[in-house]
């Protein structure tokens, strides 16, 4: 009598452990977002939202790495190489933000929550959710900015040496020479950056594991283009 064949192992299924995380996200955001849409303003949402937009980060970095603020320079004066050098970090960092985010969406592809609304995309990977683009942006500002603010400091002092009037006049208005104006400008965009994050989730874009993993990959961005990628190195590497 032939035995019967063995039956083929059951397909494997999602860890339970994933799974329960998944359906906490899912009901935590749709909570947090229905309870803030009374409450918020969506003037209010969509303009952080904006504010941390690729589409103004980009244009805004490279316009001030263009202008002369941080390129001229002249027999009897110079502009700041140093703001330059920072610019030209966050801008770098800003790319390979763009890189990191696009290649994980395209691997991870979670959608995202059906109540999004009214949003524009820029990029087929947009359609996906995880992780946060804007997230990682902002906080990848804030964390470089935390951890450049000794070189803020110094880009500030060339720049009070430079021959625009209106550079030093404006910097009198507070005694940047004190690190406690740069710390409190490193603090709002902190703040800044915190703010536009978690609307992420209650404007609907985003489910919160969405915005603490894009928040997680924006502190890692930093640390990699302060200590590794930054512009003095790159240039020293290859020019």
């Amino acid at each position: 009598m032939e035995s019967k064949p063995p039956r083929p192992p059951p397909p494997p299924q999602r860890s339970s452990i994933l799974g329960r995380l998944i359906k906490m996200d899912t009901a935590v955001s749709l909570h947090l977002h229905t309870t803030a849409q009374p409450l918020l303003p969506r003037s209010l949402l969509k303009t952080l939202e904006i504010s941390g937009d690729g589409r103004l980060f980009f244009p805004l970095t490279i316009s001030l790495l263009l202008s002369p603020l941080s390129t001229t320079t002249t027999s009897t004066s110079t502009s700041s190489p140093l703001l330059f050098s920072l610019l030209a970090d966050l801008l770098i960092g800003g790319l390979l933000d763009l890189l990191f985010v696009g290649l994980i969406k395209h691997l991870v592809r979670r959608p995202r929550p059906v109540y999004n609304k009214d949003m524009f995309l820029t990029f087929s990977v947009d359609h996906w959710s995880f992780p946060s683009g804007h997230s990682s942006r902002v906080c990848f500002v804030a964390s470089f900015l935390c951890l450049s603010s000794a070189l803020i400091g110094q880009a500030i002092t060339q720049l009070r040496s430079s021959r625009f009037e209106f550079v030093d006049k404006l910097f009198n208005l507070v005694d940047f020479y004190d690190g406690k104006a740069v710390d409190f400008v490193v603090l709002v965009v902190s703040l800044w950056a915190v703010a536009t994050s978690v609307s992420r989730v209650l404007l609907g874009r985003h489910f919160v594991c969405d915005v603490i993993a894009g928040a997680c990959l924006g502190v890692v961005e930093a640390l990699l283009v302060f200590h590794f990628l930054n512009y003095s190195i790159l240039v020293s590497k290859f020019l």
